[in-house]
């Protein structure tokens, strides 16, 4: 547990280095992690490494070489999220307020370049900073995307504000198809309701790096990010959170020549910031995207 002022989280390194639950004086930020969870996507939150979102079938070739990773989501097609959130994260240090988490990966027939994920957790009585680092430890470049996905409470009065250039339209398994302006599907420049009957997933390009959640009970929370140009928004029907992860690259980038290589010794970085705060004067609302 960490605390800082108001400010709690909880962490569980076992289960993909994730987030358990973030809260202000009792109420909950993140969706928090229901007890007796081992599910990471029951998690509040958790990391992406070394890519994120998904890989079509799970098949990609770097300098002519074909690879295969698992399947990894169900009976869904492709592969998705890395496979840092399906391992156990190592504690390396921590005191009250913040934690360091380190996760090796050795190479194997999916991924052969061996790696190194860290990951620091630091809350302060307003904000909790998450950064995210991955180092290839091999002999040849490697491909390296990195992200959070973070699940955030809300009500039916909770809005969210964010610029950006573009929008990846899906497939109906949900590669991306082409990219349209940002508004395609909603304008979300303006504080907008994120409550709805459909299904949002999708990616958008050119993310300013903030994003604003302005909730019904008067709390804020400005969301800033730093190596993270791609904003993917995910808002399942009917439920009461929604999912922002900044991500380092769009969908199927592997494939798709959007994904950085990263040299022999190199290390690349994420990091994600939640600023917490109180709503005044409070903002006119607008309509929701249904």
């Amino acid at each position: 547990m960490l605390r800082a002022g108001g400010l709690e989280a909880a962490l569980s390194p076992a289960i993909g280095g994730a987030l358990l639950r973030l809260s202000l004086d009792g109420a909950d930020l993140l969706r928090p992690t229901p007890a007796g969870a081992t599910d990471p996507l029951a998690m509040a939150s958790f990391p992406l490494v070394p890519y994120a979102n998904r890989i079509a079938h799970g098949r990609y070739a770097v300098e002519g070489q074909r690879y295969q990773l698992p399947l990894n989501f169900g009976d869904h097609p492709h592969s998705i999220h890395g496979f840092g959130w399906q391992a156990p994260w190592a504690v390396s240090e921590t005191t009250g307020a913040e934690t360091r988490l380190i996760q090796d990966h050795n190479g194997d027939a999916g991924w052969p370049w061996p790696d190194r994920a860290e990951q620091h957790v630091a809350l302060s009585p307003s904000e909790l900073s998450l950064s995210l680092s991955l180092t290839n430890k091999g002999e040849s470049a490697m491909p390296a995307g990195l992200g959070f996905h973070p699940y955030f409470v809300a009500d039916a009065d909770t809005r969210l504000q964010f610029d950006a250039q573009s929008l990846l339209l899906s497939t109906a398994d949900m590669l991306p198809e082409r990219e349209v302006a940002a508004d395609a599907l909603g304008d979300w420049s303006q504080p907008c309701g994120i409550a709805g009957d459909s299904l949002i997933d999708n990616a958008y390009g050119g993310w300013s790096g903030v994003a604003t959640i302005l909730r019904g009970d008067g709390i804020a929370i400005t969301m800033r990010a730093a190596g993270a140009p791609w904003l993917h928004l995910y808002r399942p029907p009917g439920e009461a959170f929604f999912c922002l992860e900044p991500v380092s690259h769009s969908p199927d980038a592997i494939n798709r020549g959007g994904m950085d290589m990263l040299p022999p010794g190199g290390t690349a970085t994420l990091a994600m910031t939640l600023s917490i705060g109180k709503i005044e004067p409070a903002l006119p609302k607008s309509a929701a995207i249904a």
